[in-house]
């Protein structure tokens, strides 16, 4: 048993007491998990659900995945830590980049904290996109199951993972990239106790969930997957907390074909061609599933512009739901004021916002579109393996929470 405490951030947290496994469940819109329990795939949830702690909870907007699992592992908003999207317009340099660099973090993380304190740490992410900024500064393990094979013990603090797993390495547009980090994190934790994580933190792939609807057979197959997984862990005698990033929604018509709000090419036919510029901060380098269509877009206006007027304009579109000027979306949704744009656009919940039609690719759409990145994705599970008394029920919960109720509450049995 581990002693003490770390603060972080501005928040404290016991060191583990037990063996303390986060999972991040990309895209677990919590009906997913309704309705797997509803039809008997998820025995293991089902029985959580009941004796441990059930909870829901607010991600950040925007409901991506970047955002939010650094969210998760430094314990506040993207206002303090900076990771506001996947991708971003880098005034500075007059160039749009991905966010994966370690060098756009502005906050510690917990992770770090604690193998600095002398816990053995361990993160599996199922893309590599997400590896060097949750192991940034961290001493453990951290690898992506899409690199797995290439994982080495100078880089990745492991070697042998693909042996280790059992399981070859999926590809990235695959419910088994998920399952290879369950799989990961079960192997791990049976390891002898010298080796075994003191904390570990897991995070999937939305795969599944931009393809199949809760419910569906192929979200079901998914979700009694994830069951089986989980519940070796709990019999390992993990602590166990489960969230997610976002939620996942329909973004279609009633013909099923996706509903878009092409705002580069509304703003082009305003202004002149490219004199405004929308960023789309879902894009990173897998698309197919979602042709970098999201709930959530930034713009840059050209100096003079009346951006007050551009912002009513905008809001009267067909399927806006709100416009807010840099100033009031940083505040109302706890961004870093100078990684967004003069505007920030959200849109309805069965609507998504594109650049230019002409720069999105949507012939590898198999099925109806689903995606994210709006209000309406912001509710996601908050689950705890163990009953966690007197919480406040009045208090918003978000899922950044995840690892306070899991360290912070080791004594309850």
């Amino acid at each position: 048993m581990m002693q003490g405490s770390v603060e972080v951030n501005g928040r404290r947290y016991r060191m583990p007491a037990v063996p303390t496994v986060v999972v991040c469940v990309d895209g677990c819109e919590p009906e997913y998990i309704a309705q797997a329990i509803a039809h008997g795939a998820a025995p293991w949830l089902k029985r959580v659900l009941a004796e441990g702690t059930a909870l829901t909870a607010d991600c950040v907007i925007p409901s991506f995945t970047n955002p939010n699992n650094l969210s998760i592992v430094t314990g506040v908003p993207p206002s303090v830590h900076g990771i506001c999207g996947n991708y971003l317009y880098d005034a500075a340099s007059g160039t749009e980049v991905m966010m994966n660099d370690p060098k756009w973090l502005r906050a510690p993380t917990l992770l770090a904290a604690l193998a600095d304190q002398g816990a053995k740490v361990a993160v599996v992410t199922a893309k590599d996109k997400l590896r060097l900024l949750l192991g940034h500064g961290m001493k453990g393990i951290c690898f992506s199951a899409e690199k797995a094979g290439d994982a080495t013990l100078a880089a990745n603090g492991i070697d042998g993972v693909v042996e280790l797993v059992g399981m070859p390495v999926p590809s990235v547009y695959s419910a088994e990239l998920s399952e290879f980090v369950f799989a990961a994190g079960v192997k791990l934790m049976q390891r002898d106790a010298a080796l075994r994580p003191d904390v570990m933190y897991l995070s999937t792939t939305d795969y599944i969930q931009h393809k199949h609807a809760p419910g569906t057979p192929g979200a079901d197959a998914f979700y009694r997957m994830m069951d089986g997984y989980l519940e070796q862990l709990d019999a390992l005698g993990c602590v166990l907390a489960l969230t997610a990033d976002h939620g996942m929604n329909a973004k279609t018509r009633m013909d099923a074909s996706p509903d878009v709000v092409y705002l580069q090419d509304v703003l082009d036919g305003w202004l002149g061609a490219g004199t405004a510029r929308v960023i789309l901060p879902i894009t990173d380098p897998y698309v197919v599933h979602h042709g970098a269509l999201g709930s959530f877009a930034t713009v840059y206006l050209p100096g003079g512009s009346d951006v007050e007027a551009l912002e009513h304009r905008i809001a009267g579109l067909r399927g806006i739901e709100s416009v807010r000027t840099r100033h009031e979306a940083a505040a109302h949704f706890e961004l870093p004021a100078d990684r967004i744009g003069d505007l920030v656009v959200v849109s309805e919940r069965y609507t998504v916002i594109g650049t230019a039609e002409a720069r999105h690719d949507l012939s590898a759409l198999d099925a109806p579109l689903r995606s994210h990145g709006g209000v309406s994705e912001q509710r996601v599970p908050l689950i705890l393996n163990r009953p966690v008394e007197g919480l406040d029920p009045a208090r918003r919960r978000r899922n950044f929470d995840a690892f306070e109720l899991a360290l912070n509450h080791q004594d309850i049995r």
